[in-house]
Order: structure tokens, then sequence, then C-alpha cells
């Protein structure tokens, strides 16, 4: 019988997921430490539990991407649409390089212990505090005019930033953080950085959704029960409706001349969300 404990708590657990999903702290380190506390989950149930929850932000970045995503389907029916073709091969390469990287790395952090998540969202927060800078003085000087967007990547780029968002498989690493951080490195604008980020993670994340199903499927079945298939309904509504309005914010805010800015305060997010994670032990 659900509880009105478990629909709370899948509520705060939908707005941890539909915040941290989309800042460079790590979505399933945020729900493995709120379901570690608040559901009494194993270390590897919860961190299995924090993959699992990327369903709820899958679905509102298909909801914010539609258009983009119904162009890669109309380039599989046959569309010569040059953009759409290249976005294509933008996900495939980085998906691919992404399953190479990060399904080992998911089944070996499933069985470590002893690990603190800390230490890389604070090596992630210094990564956006040096784009910041970055931005700030290189990109100004040249007022913006080297700047790249999907049409000048190539190949290279597209494994280089698959790697990237493969190693995010790690406890601790947040894949939208180190895929825009690899993006601004790379010189790409900071709205197509946040944009490619975040189409990219619909993939990504479906992959991780479906490797917690088939290869941890008996932690997943222990935190639904914990939480209640109502409250887990609960958790996944609120993370869409959340996940929405922040994916808008922030691509928005990218575009803008306070990019500087955004990125210096993720930097600052990632670095103090880092330093709680040492001090308090959480992952160690």
């Amino acid at each position: 019988m659900t509880s009105l404990y478990q629909l709370l708590i899948g509520a705060i657990i939908g707005i941890v997921q539909g915040i941290s999903e989309w800042l460079p702290i790590s979505s399933k380190t945020q729900v493995l430490v709120a379901s570690n506390y608040l559901l009494g989950l194993s270390f590897q149930q919860a961190y299995t539990f924090g993959l699992f929850m990327e369903i709820g932000t899958v679905i509102a970045a298909v909801i914010y991407f539609r258009r983009e995503l119904a162009a890669l389907v109309n380039v599989l029916l046959g569309s010569r649409d040059a953009h759409a073709r290249r976005l294509l091969a933008f996900v495939v390469v980085t998906i691919v390089m992404t399953g190479i990287i990060g399904a080992p790395l998911y089944l070996f952090a499933d069985s470590i212990t002893g690990f603190s998540i800390g230490i890389p969202m604070l090596v992630i927060g210094v990564i956006l505090i040096g784009d910041a800078l970055l931005i700030r003085y290189s990109r100004r000087q040249a007022k913006m005019a080297n700047t790249k967007k999907l049409a000048n990547l190539g190949i290279w780029d597209y494994v280089l930033i698959g790697i990237a968002q493969g190693i995010a498989a790690l406890p601790g690493v947040s894949r939208s953080g180190i895929t825009t951080s690899t993006m601004l490195i790379m010189n790409v604008e900071a709205d197509e950085a946040f944009r490619l980020s975040f189409i990219t993670g619909i993939f990504a994340s479906v992959a991780a959704f479906g490797l917690t199903l088939v290869a941890t499927n008996v932690n997943v079945s222990t935190a639904i029960a914990s939480i209640g298939i109502a409250g887990l309904g609960v958790a996944i509504i609120v993370s869409i409706v959340v996940s929405l309005f922040l994916i808008d914010f922030l691509i928005k805010v990218a575009g803008r001349s306070k990019i500087v800015y955004l990125t210096a305060a993720l930097g600052v997010i990632a670095i103090a969300s880092g330093l709680i994670s040492i001090v308090t032990g959480i992952g160690g």
C-alpha cells in the first residue's frame, strides 16, 4: 500500500533528478545520495536507481527537442537535409563511443566501494571555471569569430565528445557537465554546446536506463519496492516538469552574453557539491 511518505519521497527525488541532470553535479550521484538517506538503499542500489531515474529527464528532453528528433527520423526515412544528417552522424558516433567507454565503467562502478564521488565533481568544477575564463578572455578578444557550431566539427571531435560522455558512467561525474565542458574547450558556441550535450544525452540516458534493467535489475527492483509504484510515478512526473523549465533556461542563458557567469556559476556549484560529498564522506 502506497504511503504519503513514499509520495513525498518521490516528489523530492523527482526535483533532485530534474535539477541535477542539467547541472554539472551528476544527477545519478545526487539521486544516489537522496535515495541512500531517504530510502535506505545501499551504495550499489542507490547508484543503479540514479541511472534508472534518468527516464524522467529523457522524456522531458524528447519533448523539448522533438523537432530535432523528428528531423533525425526523417533522415532515416530518406531526407537529404544536410544539418539533420550531420546531427545524426554526431549522435551515432558519440553514442557508440559512449557505449564503448561507459558500459565497462558502469559495471566497474557497480562493484566498487571506498570511492569518493566528490573528487570528480571537483575536477569538473575546476574545468568549468577554466571554461569561463577561456570564454571571458580569449573568445572576447577574438570577438567570437572562431567559435564553432555542429557544421564545423569533424569525426574526431565526435569521438572525443563520446569518450567524455562515456566517462560520465562513473559515480560523481556529471554527463552534461563533462560533455558541455569538452565542447566549450573545443571552442563550440555555448548555446550549441548545451544543445548538443542535451540531445546526445537523450540516447546516452536511454542506454544507461536499459543497462540497469539488463545488468543490475535486482537493484532496480529493490529501489522500486522501497519507493513504491506510485512514488516512482510521482518522481518521474516531477522530474519531467522541472527538467522542461531548466533545459529552456540554460539554453536561453547560454545564448546570451551572460554565458561567462553561467559557466562560472556551474563550476562553483560543482565544486561546492564535491566538497560537501568529501566532507560528509558520501560515496567513500
